[in-house]
């Protein structure tokens, strides 16, 4: 009388944990990705809002744009962030800052935004597109970029506008990709 044990050999269980290894690590690569593209959706969707806010703002102020205000922090009009963005930030002592503000103008890393306006650039080149350059910047400081008299570009490219009611907001994502929106 022979005996037929019943059960796994090594090689299916090793098999078994290898799958189920794969399925983890591709899990845990593609997560990160996942939480990244979720932060920067919600950057371009921020500034898509500033820029509504902008718009609202030059609206209700017979076409002055909020960055063009003298006084402010970093040429941008203290009263679009706090009026239009978010009425819960006070204004710091140094330029272009801001703080105790509420989720309105916070990065999704909860960081507050910065908002600071760079005027008008010089525009020069022998490109037909009028390109100023592109734009690229350190991602740690959360600062969105205003230019006026721009538009947007491809992969960061100022354009030129206009005239100095045109303006282009820029931010810079996770991963050194650069979001922009403007108002032509």
């Amino acid at each position: 009388m022979t005996k037929n044990k019943k059960g796994f050999t090594i090689i299916e269980v090793v098999l078994v944990l290898a799958i189920a290894g794969l399925i983890f690590l591709m899990v845990f690569i593609a997560l990160p990705a996942l939480q990244r593209g979720q932060r920067n959706t919600q950057r371009e969707d921020d500034i898509s809002r500033f820029l509504t806010a902008a718009n609202d703002f030059q609206t209700n102020n017979n076409g002055k744009t909020p960055f063009l205000a003298s006084g402010g922090h970093g040429g941008v009009n203290d009263k679009f962030v706090i009026r239009y963005i978010d009425n819960e930030c006070e204004t710091d002592t140094n330029g272009g800052t801001y703080k105790k503000c509420g989720s309105e103008f916070t990065d999704p890393d909860g960081t507050i935004y910065q908002m600071q306006h760079y005027g008008v650039p010089e525009f020069g080149g022998e490109s037909s597109k009028d390109i100023i350059g592109t734009v690229k910047w350190d991602t740690a400081n959360h600062t969105v970029r205003v230019y006026t008299n721009s538009s947007c570009g491809d992969e960061g490219e100022a354009l030129k506008g206009n005239g100095i009611r045109q303006y282009a907001m820029f931010y810079v994502l996770e991963g050194d990709s650069v979001t922009c929106n403007d108002n032509h």
